[in-house]
């Protein structure tokens, strides 16, 4: 009787994307490592690769962010506890991360090419998982910091380098292994945190009493906090570091209110707090605690633009992998012209999207080493918010281009689509929105004219004789050189032009040359806007096919 009431068949449905190498299939990023001194990583970043992979591994990201961390305020016995209860796929995530030092690297490890090395591991697993990584970059930009203070970090040092992750939530003296936050933000001032309220008033010995509120206080289960507060009665904000647990092994005076209900990210905590009377130290000199958090922010930032070039690879991955398997209209989606043209486009975008995360690894190697230059300097200070700007918001739009290569099915939770476009918004919003980046942008050339100079010529050399680049860095530089009253309003433009104009150079310089001609051709063309799709009609569709092979092998999915 059962076969009856068959009512159907179930056909033309994708397989899962599982049990493939997220490493292995990705050419650009192999050949980036390879180029940027990072080749010593290579067989690190292969088995990394195999293991984000595995269904195991991406059920555990499903898993995580379909049970959300719940608060609890309270023991059984009524003590105020704050307790941030994560589900255990959450804990393995972490795992992952800290085995693989995203935390802590370029510190633990320090040696030629060890950023571009780190940047690579993280966009792989910022494919798998993006919740999982906003404590694990907080804690990443946080260690510069922490290093200058003499007087803490000895103690937490092996804390912080540990490739172990430890979920106890006990004070972080009897901890291997521990993570720090971020609390900047107040309800009255978003990103403009010079209206900071939040009080720190000083007890002696070092120590200080903070009394206020955060609007967003990023992963309250992390052992301890940056805070940005007013040192007494003065106007300056310094940076205090403030431990979830007092030294006295008693809880600190830093109370969750709720945590956040949010659109995406939801595998992580993110709360707002009062601080009622919250012992603290201070991190930095007095006075200069936006100084201090700008400094952690130039590392938040790159990490923002790395999460967001691996969700666009993540996408376009499964967009191939779909389309290669799904047949309308009487062809597979990837044989028909639109669907090939829509699709190559996507992979145009995620490569340009890989080199410029990688080059900018590069400059904070730089940094780090004998080479630094003016030219390394400007890639930190000058393409580094135009790059967070443009990258992020790209990444939201080829989100929903490739759910929509997916259909209906992309549109459903059960498949990876929908928590991926959930996802996308987050990095143009944290660490700077996209006008506050473009407007950093105009600061930091006006700041440093000659090292935005000497990018510039970078920039010239390799361009060449191409002339429509030549064109649209003619149109850069006279938009930088009209009255500055008119920089602002064209903030946007000047950033994305920054950021077309470099991926173009690094493309034509590491890239396959038609790639490259593919992308400039796409990207500078007078007609229309950049919706995804619309192509050149000189490329030919073998080329946008090979595109498509090299941005995702057949045989992989």
């Amino acid at each position: 009787m059962t076969e009856a009431w068959q009512t159907h068949d179930v056909t033309n449905q994708v397989p899962p994307l599982v049990d493939y190498n997220l490493y292995a299939t990705d050419a650009a990023l192999q050949a980036a490592v390879a180029v940027f001194g990072a080749d010593w990583h290579a067989k690190e970043l292969h088995r990394q690769g195999a293991r984000l992979g595995e269904a195991e591994v991406q059920q555990w990201a499903q898993a995580a962010n379909r049970h959300e961390p719940e608060l609890q305020s309270f023991d059984a016995r009524g003590n105020r506890i704050d307790h941030v209860e994560f589900h255990p796929a959450w804990h393995a995530l972490m795992g992952l991360l800290r085995g693989a030092q995203l935390q802590s690297l370029p510190w633990a490890n320090p040696r030629g090419g060890v950023m571009a090395a780190r940047t690579a591991s993280y966009f792989l697993h910022a494919q798998n998982e993006a919740g999982a990584l906003c404590p694990t970059t907080m804690t990443f930009a946080s260690i510069p910091v922490l290093m200058k203070e003499a007087a803490l970090f000895p103690a937490i040092k092996d804390k912080l380098l540990a490739p172990q992750h430890d979920p106890r939530d006990v004070p972080f003296a009897q901890k291997h292994a521990m993570l720090v936050g971020m609390g900047m933000t107040e309800k009255q001032g978003g990103s403009d945190v010079r209206t900071n309220t939040t009080v720190a008033t000083d007890g002696g010995r070092g120590e200080f009493s903070l009394v206020g509120h955060k609007w967003f206080f990023s992963a309250p289960q992390c052992d301890a906090h940056l805070v940005l507060a007013r040192e007494g009665d003065t106007d300056a904000l310094s940076c205090f570091f403030v431990p979830r647990y007092r030294p006295d092994g008693g809880k600190n005076a830093v109370q969750v209110q709720r945590l956040k209900d949010k659109l995406g990210n939801r595998s992580n905590a993110s709360s707002e707090v009062e601080f009622l009377g919250a012992y603290g130290t201070r991190v930095g000199a007095a006075g200069r605690g936006v100084p201090t958090i700008i400094e952690m922010a130039t590392y938040t930032r790159l990490d923002c633009v790395i999460g967001s070039a691996a969700m666009m690879r993540a996408g376009v991955v499964q967009a191939i992998h779909h389309a290669r398997h799904r047949a309308a209209f009487g062809a597979k989606l990837v044989d028909q012209d639109l669907m090939t043209a829509v699709l190559a486009d996507l992979s145009l975008e995620s490569e340009a999207a890989t080199w410029l995360a990688m080059r900018l690894a590069r400059a904070f190697d730089a940094s780090a080493a004998d080479d630094d230059s003016p030219v390394e300097r400007a890639w930190r200070r000058v393409v580094l918010p135009a790059a967070k700007f443009w990258v992020c918001k790209r990444a939201l739009e080829l989100a929903g281009e490739c759910m929509e290569v997916w259909g209906g099915n992309g549109y459903v939770e059960a498949g990876p689509l929908a928590r991926l476009y959930r996802e996308a918004p987050v990095n143009s919003i944290w660490e700077g929105s996209g006008n506050v980046m473009c407007l950093d942008v105009l600061r930091a050339i006006g700041r440093e004219p000659d090292v935005a100079q000497r990018w510039f010529e970078w920039l010239t050399e390799r361009v060449g004789s191409h002339a429509v680049l030549r064109a649209a860095l003619a149109q850069l530089h006279g938009w930088l050189a009209a009255d500055p009253a008119t920089h602002a309003v064209r903030a946007r433009a000047i950033a994305q032009q920054i950021v077309l104009l470099a991926q173009a150079a690094l493309l034509l310089e590491h890239a396959p040359i038609a790639l490259a001609h593919g992308f400039i051709e796409s990207r500078f063309a007078t007609q229309g806007g950049r919706v995804y799709g619309v192509m050149p009609d000189t490329l030919a569709k073998a080329v946008q096919r090979a595109w498509l092979d090299r941005a995702f092998p057949g045989a992989a999915g």
